[in-house]
């Protein structure tokens, strides 16, 4: 009995002097906190007129529009929807050029590799599902299984190469699996709900990646190691997005808080957050311009949101999608952006 008794005490003071602990390295933050960044902002000009407009409507889907991606040749993008297709799409021409069925109805992730000539995407089958494109063969008689989680695969992305794929779950982990043997080759744990999104840090060597999760945290790990180096939190609900700023030292999120943050990874803090009173919204989707003064953020009141990243206000609000919308990507080259949403579109804008 005096055995436990004295356990418990001994957790209760561990859980103290971390406590302590975490006070003690919000004041030193505190201290190196010299400046906000809109105060630095106040010496730049102010955007001017952003004349964002819908160039493109790629209609197909049946259903809710769940995930979208660009392909490297800055021409081509994947959809998939909760009515089990994936679609290939010319977004200039707006044609269809594959439509492939897909294992299960809800496939709520899709990636381009980065040769564009494969694309993975994984849904409430836990599965991660690697498809070959030529316009020759049919698309769904080379598909190959990846990997499998315990729960559904809401995210996954190709780190540097086709050979690998990374992928985050609801069963509160990410992990790394070769392609051609389907071998998990890393792990990562941390998360205390379901990760609902993965974005990789813009460097060559390309080891780092962030994720955002259910349990309001945004995570930055260490792909050799398996470790979580950097967590940032802040958030009041659902992480829904994370991306890296284009200079790889800050992350943009978006989540159900109906607020988007900054969070620069050499200052260990959030820097900015984008929000008005009169968003009440969820933001389901961000995405950053090649510059990475633009943030995009598309949210469950239908609208896409851009915001200057540097003065935290907001400079431009485009309509269009006639229900949420639930992905956004800048295409690789800065010049467009895609929306899809549950109104079964996507939009491409310019």
């Amino acid at each position: 009995m005096d055995g436990a008794v004295s356990e418990t005490e001994h957790i209760e003071r561990l859980a103290r002097e971390a406590e302590s602990l975490k006070i003690r390295l919000d004041d030193e933050r505190q201290k190196l906190n010299d400046v906000t960044l809109s105060v630095v902002a106040d010496r730049l000009e102010p955007i001017s007129c952003i004349n964002v407009k819908p160039r493109r409507v790629l209609k197909g889907h049946q259903a809710k529009v769940l995930c979208s991606d660009w392909s490297p040749d800055k021409r081509h993008i994947v959809s998939s929807s909760q009515d089990g297709k994936m679609i290939i799409w010319d977004a200039f021409t707006t044609n269809k050029e594959h439509a492939v069925t897909m294992p299960t109805t809800w496939v709520i992730a899709c990636a381009y590799a980065p040769s564009g000539q494969l694309v993975a995407c994984g849904g409430l089958d836990n599965k991660v599902t690697v498809y070959p494109l030529s316009l020759e063969d049919d698309v769904s008689a080379k598909k190959k299984t990846v990997g499998t989680h315990t729960s559904y695969t809401s995210c996954c992305a190709f780190p540097n190469s086709d050979q690998q794929v990374l992928t985050g779950s609801g069963d509160s982990t990410c992990a790394l699996w070769d392609v051609e043997s389907g071998q998990l080759l890393q792990n990562f744990h941390g998360h205390s709900d379901s990760v609902m999104s993965i974005d990789l840090a813009p460097s060559e060597t390309g080891n780092t990646f962030v994720s955002g999760s259910c349990d309001k945290l945004v995570f930055i790990w260490d792909m050799r190691s398996g470790q979580c180096v950097q967590s940032f939190e802040g958030h009041e609900s659902d992480v829904n997005s994370v991306r890296f700023h284009p200079s790889g030292d800050a992350v943009a999120t978006g989540s159900d808080d109906a607020t988007c943050r900054l969070f620069d990874l050499r200052a260990d803090k959030e820097v900015a957050s984008y929000t008005k009173e009169s968003i009440i919204f969820g933001a389901n989707a961000v995405d950053l311009s090649i510059s990475g003064r633009l943030l995009f953020a598309g949210y469950n009141d239908y609208t896409v949101n851009v915001w200057d990243t540097l003065k935290c206000q907001r400079v431009a609000l485009l309509y269009g999608h006639e229900n949420r919308v639930s992905c956004l990507r800048v295409s690789p080259d800065g010049t467009a952006l895609s929306t899809g949403s549950w109104d079964t579109t996507l939009r491409v804008w310019a």
